[in-house]
């Protein structure tokens, strides 16, 4: 009696966790139609109906190699997301985790009163070491004098990203991936779909201030949070950074 509660057991706990691999790509509603197939599939194997379990076992066979032909670019996002994620988390505390709201709120009001854009991502739990690697190394206390010198216009670091890790400016000049999400409007430019790109394969806190627009906008786990007040971007970079769960 204890071995079929074990095998659904272990059976969901592998679905989940397959779930969460593909989250934030367009291969999640693919997998939520194959998690309907085998549950049909295993139905028909209680049930003796043979036929349909003949037929479901080859289409098995086939969906399995056209998906990872057909979304190559998802389980490669999948495995970056997979491989870049921390052992054990390494939080900020609150009281520093205040500070540096408070340096990118001025940092970003400033450059947005000055028409120079930036993008700067904030590590969560999935590591951005990958991207540091990419640019220049800073390792500096997060300052609004240090973000707005990275971003003056005709610096020779202001065209990547910075990386925001444990409180701390990381690196500037970093390269982040750009989506592959063809409905994102061409208003948006070259930081907007590097940010967007970053989050698709991290879980990231990425801040774009719109050297064209002078606005602010927020990336996180695929979704773009445009026009956004100072108040509202912090308030929102705070709640996604101290919730145990994923931000909706």
């Amino acid at each position: 009696m204890w071995k079929p509660i074990l095998e659904i057991a272990i059976l969901w706990f592998v679905i989940y966790h397959i779930m969460l691999f593909f989250e934030g790509t367009r291969a999640i509603q693919v997998l939520r139609g194959i998690v309907i197939l085998l549950a049909a599939f295993f139905l028909f194997q209680k049930l003796g109906l043979e036929i349909l379990d003949w037929l479901l076992t080859k289409v098995f066979a086939i969906s399995v190699i056209a998906i990872l032909i057909i979304f190559h670019p998802e389980v490669r996002q999948g495995l970056a997301r997979l491989g870049q994620r921390h052992l054990f988390g390494a939080g900020i505390r609150e009281e520093e985790l205040d500070y540096v709201l408070r340096e990118l709120g001025n940092a970003t009001e400033n450059l947005c009163k000055n028409k120079a854009g930036a993008l700067i991502a904030i590590e969560k739990n999935d590591s951005l070491n990958a991207f540091i690697q990419s640019g220049v190394i800073i390792d500096g206390r997060v300052s609004s004098d240090l973000i707005e010198t990275i971003f003056t216009p005709n610096s020779l670091l202001h065209d990547g990203g910075v990386v925001i890790q444990h409180g701390r400016v990381s690196a500037a000049g970093c390269l982040f991936p750009l989506t592959e999400n063809q409905d994102l409007s061409r208003i948006y430019g070259t930081r907007h779909r590097a940010a967007l790109g970053l989050s698709e394969e991290t879980d990231a806190v990425v801040i774009i201030v719109s050297e064209e627009r002078h606005d602010l906008s927020l990336v996180y786990l695929g979704k773009l949070y445009k026009d956004l007040s100072r108040e509202v971007m912090l308030s929102r970079v705070k709640q996604i950074m101290t919730a145990e769960k994923k931000y909706a």
